[in-house]
């Protein structure tokens, strides 16, 4: 009878670990589920959802993939000089005017005329190049167009 109430023990002990292992899967869908429903909770109350769109509106926003392929004219100054008409007239072939830049100063590059960076000059492939050593921030260009 001991044998057999020993078994029954065993037996007896398999399925109070089962039941508990059973019971602790279960807590731990429930605290899922739980943590889940909170983590949806906190999205939905900090979501925010774009404001309906007439037509008008639709219009005033822009799609900049629009402007991806329209061409600008890109250029690398070496410096400026202003000089009388007079002596504009009297430049030949083999003149030399001076610029107001310092040899081995930054070359100022252009987007239709905004300066958007500075660069120095280098050759690939047996022409001239630039390999841009600053770039100008937004709020700097937007200052020097005011």
């Amino acid at each position: 009878m001991s044998e057999s109430s020993n078994d029954d023990d065993m037996l007896a002990d398999e399925w109070a670990k089962a039941l508990e292992e059973q019971d602790d899967e279960e807590e731990e869908k429930v605290e899922q589920a739980q943590l889940d429903e909170l983590v949806e909770d906190v999205a939905a109350q900090t979501r925010v959802e774009p404001a309906p769109q007439n037509d008008a509106s639709a219009e005033d926003s822009p799609d900049l993939g629009v402007i991806l392929d329209i061409p600008v004219t890109i250029a690398m100054e070496v410096g400026t000089t202003e000089i009388n008409i007079r002596n504009l007239l009297l430049l030949n072939q083999g003149s030399v005017i001076e610029l107001d830049r310092v040899a081995g100063e930054p070359l100022d590059v252009t987007v239709n005329g905004t300066l958007i960076a500075h660069g120095e000059v280098v050759v690939v492939n047996e022409k001239f190049g630039i390999r841009l050593t600053d770039i100008i921030s937004q709020s700097e260009r937007i200052q020097k167009i005011n």
